[in-house]
């Protein structure tokens, strides 16, 4: 038992002085703690990272009612994608359901959403700020923002394409060409 202990005792100093000579180390590297005031790096490889600016990033739909984004992939072809959502107020979709899960982050705003197939307004429910929703596979929902509401609610909604989106009845049933 007392060799355990010292075993223990001799694992806790030798951690303690790695960590402070890690410590030490990291104050005098001139590699680490640079400040935004630091001169900045190189543009990342493409073929490391890849990005797209704000101003190359192509929308469809309406300022002022609603619009989507492509930031990654394309929800009309095969393969994961990655759209920003942007709802104004007083802007919703209608009943509908998707082929295929997708999940959403709301990253602003409230979005509003319903799983009822009847459109009404007083049905919806808010998903804040800082809040993982996810559409479920064929799962009946519509959404939007409720007038009143100070800003747009902004989303980021991930999935795999190809997204099918297909309008529903009153009843659940299928109404319309799928889009």
């Amino acid at each position: 038992m007392r060799s355990v202990i010292k075993y223990a005792l001799t694992a806790a100093v030798a951690v303690g002085a790695g960590a402070a000579g890690f410590a030490a180390i990291a104050q005098t590297d001139p590699k680490i703690g640079t400040t935004v005031n630091d001169p900045i790096g190189p543009v990342p490889d493409p073929t490391r990272v890849g990005m797209t600016l704000p101003k190359d990033i192509k929308c469809t739909g309406t300022e002022g009612k609603q619009q989507m984004c492509l930031l990654y992939g394309d929800p009309a072809k095969p393969g994961p994608y990655m759209v920003k959502y942007i709802w104004w107020p007083g802007n919703f979709s209608k009943p509908h359901y998707h082929n295929n899960e997708r999940f959403a982050y709301v990253v602003s705003g409230t979005w509003w959403t319903s799983s009822s197939t009847i459109y009404d307004e007083r049905t919806t429910y808010p998903i804040h700020a800082g809040t993982v929703a996810v559409d479920k596979l064929k799962g009946i929902h519509w959404d939007g923002a409720r007038t009143g509401e100070k800003e747009p609610a902004v989303l980021i909604l991930a999935g795999t394409g190809p997204n099918i989106t297909q309008g529903v009845d009153e009843n659940g049933k299928d109404s319309g060409p799928p889009r």
